[in-house]
């Protein structure tokens, strides 16, 4: 990041605000000062009056000096960040956590799986990735939500399935008269993938149930604990690893994590 101090918000306009689905927008804010971050990283949003929470940067460095937030309305604070617009300004408080490490993964093949929003701090580490896509070997991208008006970064996701160095699949739950797409959970994409992801790395990020039965498959299909990396939900407050909020299995999620790996996850006695 910059050196403005942790403990207290950088000033950030809002440039671009986007609908993804009924529930879901995408906000593009410009700090005032340039963030050096990673994937998988997060940050406090804040607005003035409301308080703040935190929020996986759902772009890349790559990207530029901007950065993209895709949050859900689900309660009081994201009730009102739905209704902010373009010149508006926020509070940035961060970047917290550990992020993916893609490095040990270089030259391998990935396999990344998201669920619903889950896919927001994946597209960051896609997009580190595709800017450096020489590094990696085969990619995979599945995806699914509940619906199809559930799904994100529609247009984005049509152009990644437009390429020919990485292969995209969706799938929703419940179809409508329109989809003609794979209809089930994400879990049937892996047990009927025609890849090999013996030895592959897996990225997976969604809701918690989502990501319990989505490891079990990933394992099934021969992938080691070790090379399937997720991330761990737990409400945090402080961001610093000073409040002890989000504390479980000797480690703090905002400082420690949010991303482990499925090995790290079975030592600490937790799951998503």
């Amino acid at each position: 990041m910059s050196d403005s101090s942790p403990y207290l918000p950088t000033p950030a306009a809002l440039s671009a605000v986007r609908d993804e689905t009924p529930d879901i927008k995408t906000f593009r804010v410009q700090p005032e000062q340039v963030f050096d971050y990673r994937p998988g990283q997060f940050v406090m949003l804040s607005l003035w009056g409301f308080g703040e929470a935190p929020f996986s940067i759902a772009s890349s460095r790559s990207d530029g000096d901007t950065m993209d937030f895709s949050i859900k309305r689900v309660g009081g604070f994201t009730e009102q960040m739905h209704l902010l617009q373009p010149g508006d300004e926020v509070g940035v408080r961060g970047p917290f956590g550990n992020g993916f490490d893609v490095e040990p993964a270089r030259g391998a093949n990935l396999v990344f799986v998201a669920g619903g929003i889950g896919l927001a701090p994946l597209r960051a580490l896609i997009h580190e990735v595709l800017s450096r896509r020489q590094d990696f070997g085969q990619i995979v991208l599945l995806y699914g939500a509940r619906t199809p008006a559930d799904l994100v970064y529609r247009d984005e996701l049509d152009r990644l399935r437009s390429r020919s160095d990485l292969r995209v699949q969706l799938t929703v739950d419940l179809g409508d008269g329109k989809w003609t797409g794979h209809v089930g959970v994400v879990p049937e994409l892996i047990k009927k993938a025609p890849e090999d992801f013996t030895r592959w790395t897996a990225f997976v990020c969604g809701p918690p149930i989502m990501i319990r039965f989505t490891v079990q498959a990933l394992l099934a299909r021969g992938l080691e604990p070790g090379r399937i990396v997720t991330t761990l939900e737990r409400q945090m407050q402080c961001g610093l690893g000073k409040c002890g909020h989000c504390y479980i299995g000797g480690k703090l999620v905002c400082a420690d994590g949010p991303v482990f790996t499925w090995q790290q996850l079975q030592e600490m006695g937790a799951e998503p």
